[in-house]
């Protein structure tokens, strides 16, 4: 099976295009193609597939075999990827994914694609829609208690879920001890993502973000989307800022307009490769 190795901002992926469904066994083949030592290595296994509805469709699959509803840095390198393979010759395109249908705009660089503004959508704030287990119309500036330490959070979903929590040092802050711990937590019904923020000014936010089935990446690219949301929500940033990750930068902007998030970033090819295993499809 053919595949070729891409990243947003260090958030990996295996992209596989050439087929019209995804293998019986996905999650088996996503766990051992995205294994550091024994695989290819990835955060997560993409399949690229064709669609009614929308340019084309994307399904996302974890490092530990559970499917995601959306991944924004994934649909950055997935858009890259059919601009520039040629499956679809145009700078505007739509993408299918299991939280809805996406709006990409490609911007190029002699006809290749160095950056990519995604329309994320309208933020989810009612609690049982995030989902957690807090059935009001926002989730703001809340308590949750793990092993008698007490956060703050702030639930937002972007197709996914997310606890956007503000700590004094995000770029030194203990992501490999409290994420799986709040990912986990009762308070979230299906898990939740976990970002840790650090407000720098009301225009740049430090992030490290925990990812639900991953692990901590480099990037999430719908973690620095609802924190955007967050900050705005707490009152302490405003609506259009850059988030530094460990990976790099993505700008968000809560557009007051359309009450939708526009998230701009890099997506970039690494290799390509060939998966010697059998795949049964």
């Amino acid at each position: 099976m053919e595949f070729t190795k891409m990243h947003g901002l260090g958030n990996d992926f295996v992209i596989v295009s050439k087929y019209k469904d995804i293998p019986k066994d996905v999650e088996r083949l996503a766990i051992a193609m995205c294994d550091r030592h024994f695989g290819v290595g990835a955060d997560g296994l993409v399949f690229i597939l064709p669609s009614d509805q929308a340019d084309v469709r994307m399904r996302i699959f974890n490092a530990d075999g559970t499917e995601a509803e959306q991944c924004g840095n994934a649909i950055r390198c997935v858009s890259k990827y059919v601009y520039d393979h040629e499956l679809v010759n145009k700078e505007k395109l739509s993408v299918e994914t299991l939280a809805g249908i996406q709006h990409v705009k490609l911007h190029t660089k002699e006809g290749i694609v160095n950056t990519v503004e995604v329309d994320m959508g309208e933020p989810i704030l009612k609690g049982e829609l995030v989902p957690t287990a807090i059935h009001d119309p926002q989730v703001v500036d809340r308590t949750i208690e793990v092993d008698g330490v007490t956060f703050h959070f702030t639930a937002v979903s972007m197709g996914n879920p997310h606890a956007v929590i503000y700590v004094e040092n995000a770029k030194d802050f203990d992501v490999e001890k409290w994420g799986p711990k709040i990912e986990t937590h009762p308070l979230f019904p299906k898990k939740t993502n976990v970002e840790f923020v650090t407000v720098k000014s009301d225009k740049e936010l430090e992030m490290r973000v925990w990812e639900r089935g991953v692990g901590q990446t480099l990037a999430c690219g719908t973690g620095a989307c609802a924190t955007g949301v967050a900050s705005v929500l707490t009152g302490q940033a405003s609506r259009d800022v850059t988030i530094h990750l460990k990976g790099g930068d993505l700008k968000v902007f809560w557009n007051p307009e359309d009450n939708k998030v526009y998230m701009t970033g890099e997506a970039r090819e690494v290799f390509t490769g060939n998966w010697l295993a059998p795949v049964e499809f």
